[in-house]
């Protein structure tokens, strides 16, 4: 794991279960690799502190869809959310 990877899944640990922890700082770690290599544990946990939601998750999928809209690049942040794509959502692969 990361440097990243293990703050935040410390930073994690008391905002819910171990594996999900552990799949939203593996998530974050992505979207990092991928649209953002100086982001840091310190700004995930405060914006995950000003979130407007109750309830873990929904407070990091607002965390992740912030962290996208702050990245011209990322146009589609549901592969960093818990939940991933979702069950209902369509085929990310089919055409493109």
């Amino acid at each position: 794991m990361s440097e990243l990877t293990d703050a935040i899944t410390a930073a994690f640990a008391d905002e819910t279960d171990d594996e999900i922890a552990q799949t939203a700082a593996e998530n974050i770690a992505a979207f990092a690799e991928e649209y953002d290599e100086d982001l840091t544990s310190d700004r995930v946990t405060d914006l995950l502190a000003d979130a407007p939601y109750d309830g873990f998750q929904r407070r990091f999928n607002w965390v992740v869809g912030e962290l996208a809209a702050e990245n011209e690049d990322c146009t589609d942040s549901r592969e960093f959310r818990i939940d991933g794509f979702g069950e209902l959502a369509a085929d990310p692969d089919i055409g493109t």
